[in-house]
């Protein structure tokens, strides 16, 4: 059974996107922008979220900017007032470089923490609003077929729907590239990860401080920051060890676990654990970089193309740079398959950038001997109290791109 496109702005290019977390939901809003009809194919019932929260450094938030969204998540969301390096145990501070107004005058725009739910909330409420209907839940790719002629999502339950170009923006578990290029083989990095969201009024002295910090540690670190004004206190906690290999944000871990993995830490990150309503873990895999992204009228973007370890708070951001340097080469351009072509030649080498600077800070937060710490650190520790400012500047390529200038024709 075919699937009859939407009736309204029939004669407009359909682009259908596979997956509407952060990336779809960010691409169908780009393409809409730049003249597309789109749909959205989630496989999920809703998009109910987890509770975590996610950084969304100055790169990503010129795409909103760009969006008309800025306002509305910089509403929802907090502005934290620097980046910290601490230890994990003493927590003696490190470094710590200004955000807030320095985030604008350095890299041309803020730097924001959000909890996921609120920005996929707000994803989703300007799509409908922008192109009612265009979201459709409950709705499963498997994979596709294409001709000449256009492309056609073949959904699970055996129904069809085509159009001019196919996104997969379906995660790290991607179907669309299954299809492309076969199953993929990660590799389990021998980290795992907990998760954690907090009211603040339980912790009391206890609060993290009002900003981006990485607690450094042996075979471990953690990396806190607060979400909604301030009113969240958000955990991610990373620790080396070999018996959890679940790829999975919605496993559960218990307390005592994760306090068994974090003891003599300093009270921020116990204290965490110990009032946390839920605690979530995930084995960290890692996959090298794909050569090829696009496949005639299909392309990934985010995760399904580049899933990358969060030890940059990169993988949100380059999918939201993805979305709109999509949109951007697809944007007047007849030829599809060349459009897509020259999005994976814009993308490709810094997306691998990040995903390497990801996998090489997993050493850099995790160093056991006493030379391997003095060594890492002690830069650290001296940049602080010398010139804070090199902490920012290590950041600049990442924080200052700006692919909204860089894909204007």
């Amino acid at each position: 059974m075919r699937i009859a496109k939407r009736e309204h702005e029939d004669k407009m290019r359909e682009a259908l996107i596979a997956g509407g977390g952060i990336g779809g939901l960010t691409a169908a809003l780009c393409l809409h922008a730049h003249g597309w009809d789109v749909t959205v194919l989630e496989k999920a019932p809703d998009l109910a979220e987890v509770g975590a929260g996610l950084q969304l450094s100055p790169n990503a938030m010129k795409v909103f900017e760009a969006l008309g969204l800025d306002g509305t998540l910089a509403a929802t969301g907090f502005t934290p007032d620097g980046i910290e390096i601490r230890m994990g145990e003493s927590g003696m501070r490190l470094l710590h470089a200004p955000l807030g107004k320095t985030s604008v005058d350095r890299w041309g725009s803020p730097y924001l923490h959000i909890h996921r739910a609120d920005l996929l909330d707000c994803l989703a409420q300007q799509l409908d609003s922008r192109a009612p209907g265009a979201l459709r839940l409950g709705t499963a790719v498997t994979r596709y077929e294409q001709d000449g002629a256009g492309v056609t999502a073949v959904l699970e339950t055996g129904e069809t729907l085509s159009g001019d170009v196919l996104i997969g923006a379906d995660g790290i578990h991607s179907a669309i590239r299954a299809c492309m290029l076969g199953p993929d083989k990660p590799a389990f990095t021998g980290n795992v990860a907990w998760r954690a969201v907090v009211p603040v009024d339980r912790l009391g002295a206890d609060t993290p401080p009002p900003v981006a910090c990485a607690w450094m540690g042996r075979g471990k670190h953690a990396v806190t920051y607060r979400l909604r004004g301030g009113a969240l206190a958000n955990l991610v906690a990373v620790v080396e060890r070999d018996d959890w290999t679940t790829e999975s944000w919605t496993e559960a871990g218990t307390r005592e676990e994760a306090l068994a993995d974090f003891t003599g830490w300093h009270p921020i990150i116990t204290r965490l654990i110990e009032e946390a309503d839920g605690l979530f873990r995930w084995a960290l895999f890692d996959r090298p970089p794909l050569t090829t992204w696009t496949d005639g009228r299909v392309a990934l973007m985010g995760d399904a193309a580049h899933p990358m370890l969060p030890f940059m708070a990169q993988g949100a951001a380059m999918a939201i740079e993805d979305a709109w340097a999509l949109a951007a080469c697809l944007c007047g351009d007849t030829d599809v398959p060349g459009a897509l072509t020259a999005y994976q030649a814009r993308r490709h080498a810094r997306a691998t950038a990040v995903q390497a600077g990801s996998r090489a800070n997993a050493k850099t937060f995790h160093q056991r001997t006493a030379f391997g710490r003095l060594k890492t650190y002690g830069p650290m520790w001296l940049a602080g109290r010398i010139a804070p400012s090199i902490g920012l500047m290590r950041q600049d390529w990442v924080y200052g791109y700006d692919v909204v200038a860089d894909t204007r024709p």
